[in-house]
């Protein structure tokens, strides 16, 4: 499991970088048009270090993943996913993941980036992409689904949260010094967030 997961995280990078232009377009409108370099920057690091070596738990990896966007990911990206990723290395095992242990990994990723920047729902960050996706795994363990069900619904979910970042006023980071003048436009971190959750979940689904 740790291998297919740091495969996972390869294969991230390349996304990432294949969408670097977009995220730098969609940073450009309302921050400071480096999320898609520092984006690109940091995980191409990553898959550097990750090719290189090898690791005997998804926890090593997690943490091997935090430490190295936290040095290599410039601006607030680096310090937000680096402690999602930290959190997530607390809690992961490595036994085969069942739904609620997807939860609990998300309620973490979630508690980091909140407590590290000190964000909520709706104020057009990349937790209005994570939250919905944990509420959606939620609804899918409430209702008993399978997880094959469980992991599309999770990513539709996020994909809809980051759409509707578009509609919101942004209230954080460099974006908020907008105000109305934010809204029109979509969230490159809750953007860079969705490739993400959506990357991971089409290498596991």
């Amino acid at each position: 499991m740790t291998n297919k997961l740091k495969n996972a995280f390869l294969k991230t990078a390349d996304v990432l970088v294949e969408n670097k232009d977009y995220l730098t377009e969609l940073d450009s409108a309302i921050g400071d048009g480096d999320h898609g370099i520092n984006m690109a920057r940091g995980f191409t690091k990553l898959a550097e270090k990750l090719s290189n070596n090898s690791y005997n738990s998804n926890s090593e990896l997690f943490k091997t993943v935090a430490m190295t966007l936290i040095s290599s990911v410039g601006g607030a990206s680096g310090p937000l996913y680096g402690t999602a990723f930290l959190n997530i290395s607390k809690v992961i095992t490595d036994q085969k993941a069942e739904l609620d242990n997807l939860i609990a990994i998300g309620e973490e990723a979630v508690a980091g980036v909140q407590k590290r920047g000190r964000a909520e729902a709706g104020e057009k960050t990349m937790l209005d992409t994570l939250i919905p996706a944990v509420d959606s795994l939620k609804e899918s363990h409430q209702q008993g689904l399978d997880m094959q069900t469980a992991l599309v619904n999770c990513q539709a979910a996020a994909k809809l949260g980051m759409k509707n970042t578009i509609e919101m006023q942004a209230t954080k980071g460099r974006a908020s010094y907008l105000g109305e003048r934010s809204i029109g436009h979509q969230d490159p971190g809750a953007t860079s967030s969705y490739l993400i959750i959506k990357t991971f979940i089409d290498q596991f689904a």
